[in-house]
């Protein structure tokens, strides 16, 4: 009877210790799983930041109005740019500094600028430009008209008489391999969160 009575307690003893470690590695399997799913998120937000997008300060107040100094953009690294685009010049340019400016010209177009009625024209067309600050009345150092040479952009902020650009013989006409990439989104400040156009 006390062999039976041990017997039946150390069996409730190992059952109760089963059903505990079983319980524990649950919750630690639990655990881990959220772990491993931390980690993978992790690791797919660097990817996407590595080789996709990237976050850039705006340093100045040449796109004025469309974007404002030390607001926040959203660029993709891997778009082809296109006109109109907002794009990140990195800052290997001669000018020395990362540059945020507006794709007016690409490879093999003629651009030309009348100082006087501060219009631009791409090819003999004036352009539209809903996204400036002012009519572009500012000359820099570069002769115009200007051919843009194949493989390059000529590019210039939204703040026309007040920004650095390829008008600038510093600047003039930039390399694509040169283009960080093309602005997409403004994620600061939260306000103003929306369309980077």
């Amino acid at each position: 009877m006390a062999f039976s009575l041990f017997s039946y307690f150390f069996k409730r003893v190992v059952e109760n210790m089963a059903a505990s470690f079983k319980d524990r590695y649950r919750r630690n399997k639990e655990t881990l799983e959220w772990y491993d799913a931390l980690a993978m998120a992790v690791a797919v937000i660097a990817l996407v930041f590595t080789f996709g997008v990237r976050i850039v300060k705006v340093d100045g107040h040449s796109m004025d109005p469309t974007l404002s100094n030390g607001e926040r953009i959203l660029i993709n690294l891997l778009k082809k740019p296109d006109y109109d685009d907002i794009v990140v010049v990195d800052g290997y340019t001669e000018y020395g500094r990362p540059l945020v400016k507006r794709v007016i010209g690409k490879g093999g177009d003629t651009i030309d600028i009348d100082f006087t009625a501060g219009i631009v024209y791409r090819n003999g067309e004036a352009l539209d430009e809903p996204y400036t600050a002012e009519p572009t009345y500012l000359y820099e150092s570069v002769d115009f008209p200007i051919t843009v040479p194949d493989g390059c952009l000529f590019l210039m902020g939204d703040n026309r008489n007040n920004s650095t650009d390829s008008r600038d013989t510093r600047v003039g006409c930039v390399d694509e391999r040169d283009i960080m990439g093309a602005a997409v989104l403004r994620v600061l400040p939260f306000g103003k969160i929306g369309a980077a156009q």
